[in-house]
């Protein structure tokens, strides 16, 4: 089956939504990856929607793509006296790493990589920034700071600190307890969250290896300032608003949403805006207009996919979401306007021949109104060099990994097959045109573009561009 789109759906799997039935009705309308939130559940719940995922698959005939939500480090306050203090601005407050009585002078702050990183005049924010706090002395053990913003700290409260790098892995304990269980189960894709510098990617790559892909989440600061090389360490990457709007000011998230957008389509790796997308539809069946444009701006960004947060896992209408943010995309894209915006943010060429066959495929393809790009890759490297151009003429990737099929469920405009690998030029254009006519891109006498690499099968071998016409 194919979609009347090109940017891709991603829904988070709950309460909501974790049934078979649901799981289903949710594919149907329009989801393309299955998010599992691992802050959330225990590992036999998630094998069970994994399992009746690929019952799903097995279904449709389509390949779905499963994605990873690894917990990260959680930094919160500890347990308060009464539970909570409410403060106000002017105050002046103390966290203590221990000993502490749970009162204003001595708020218990667990976490001595906190107090080992910041300094006189770094913030503090508590509970995702309503309190913020900034520091004026601290000790080995203890943290002087000044209420800039009050309001109520309360028990387990979640702390950031914006303008310090912790010395902390993105891979806690239970966090590689749950990456070992997933990748058991085979997803497809690893979310890593807390990722401050490409270290921390390479961390998660010795313990991943090529079992999965690498999706890293922008969430902090840190991470900004070396986002080039952590975009090329990682396979995907998400635009982490929810996090990375806590920690930078609001009014910043927008412009740093299309630097990474960019950055990413510059050479060739799917990249997910997420977060409080059509948050309005938790609680309601329609999203608010705001919502609707927000979601619209990442598909004329360029974005490969966008995300469902609580609004497919605990809200009141999961369907109607992912229904209603695929007719915002498909109304995005076949907007007059569309073209023109997504044209005019190109990226520059990488000057490597596969890069240029691959733009040339796509320029190609649209000059001679081709029914297709018919892309083979084994690794998906191919479909992505294609992708980054973000043609008008639909992209049939046909791989015969199937880790990889799932991967590219990601990948914007990509409709992908699982086929045997071919060995020769006669058999790749036999492939090829049946595959356009059985999945429904072409018919009789039209045209099709197929790019593949020379030796067949062999990785990253971008090098071979021939025009078909269907007979």
């Amino acid at each position: 089956m194919r979609r009347n789109r090109r940017a891709k759906i991603v829904a988070t799997v709950g309460p909501a939504s974790g049934s078979p039935e649901m799981l289903e009705a949710l594919f149907l309308a329009g989801v393309d990856t299955f998010r599992l939130n691992f802050s959330h559940g225990t590992h036999d719940d998630h094998a069970k929607v994994h399992a009746a995922i690929r019952a799903l698959e097995l279904k449709v005939g389509r390949p779905i793509g499963i994605l990873q939500d690894l917990q990260g480090p959680k930094i919160r306050v500890g347990t308060i006296s009464d539970g909570k203090i409410a403060v106000a601005s002017g105050e002046h407050v103390r966290f203590v790493l221990s000993g502490s009585d749970g009162d204003r002078m001595s708020i218990p702050l667990p976490h001595p990589e906190i107090f080992d990183a910041v300094a006189p005049g770094d913030d503090l924010l508590i509970d995702d920034g309503r309190v913020r706090v900034r520091v004026t002395g601290l000790t080995a053990d203890s943290i002087d700071a000044k209420i800039i913003i009050g309001g109520v700290i309360s028990n387990r409260k979640g702390v950031n600190v914006p303008t310090a790098v912790l010395s902390l892995s993105p891979l806690t304990e239970k966090d590689r307890a749950d990456l070992e269980f997933g990748l058991e189960l085979g997803v497809d894709w690893v979310a890593l969250s807390f990722v401050q510098k490409p270290g921390d990617v390479i961390e998660a790559r010795g313990l991943i290896g090529n079992r999965a892909g690498i999706m890293t989440k922008v969430e902090k600061p840190a991470a900004l300032e070396h986002i080039d090389d952590i975009v090329r360490l990682s396979d995907a990457v998400m635009v982490a608003r929810g996090d990375l709007g806590v920690e930078i000011p609001h009014e910043d998230v927008p412009g740093r949403q299309k630097e990474l957008i960019r950055s990413c389509r510059l050479i060739g790796k799917p990249v997910i805006v997420a977060t409080q997308m059509l948050d309005s539809m938790v609680a309601a069946p329609t999203p608010t207009r705001a919502e609707a444009s927000d979601v619209a701006t990442a598909i004329y960004d360029g974005a490969d996919a966008v995300m469902l947060s609580a609004e497919s896992a605990t809200g009141q209408y999961p369907c109607e979401a992912v229904a209603m943010m695929s007719r915002i995309i498909e109304s995005t894209e076949r907007h007059k306007m569309y073209h023109s915006i997504i044209n005019a943010s190109q990226p520059g060429e990488e000057e490597t021949a596969p890069h240029a066959v691959a733009a040339a495929a796509a320029d190609l393809a649209e000059a001679i109104d081709a029914a297709a790009i018919v892309a083979f890759t084994s690794s998906g490297t191919t479909a992505a060099r294609i992708a980054r151009k973000r043609p008008k003429v639909s992209i049939l990737a046909v791989t015969p990994d199937q880790r990889v099929s799932r991967q590219l469920c990601l990948l914007w405009g990509a409709h992908s097959v699982l086929s045997k690998d071919v060995n020769t030029y006669e058999e790749m254009v036999d492939r090829a045109t049946q595959r356009a006519l059985s999945e429904d891109f072409a018919q009789q006498a039209d045209s099709i573009v197929v790019v593949a690499g020379v030796p067949f099968g062999e990785a990253g071998t971008t090098n071979n561009l021939r025009v078909v016409q269907i007979s």
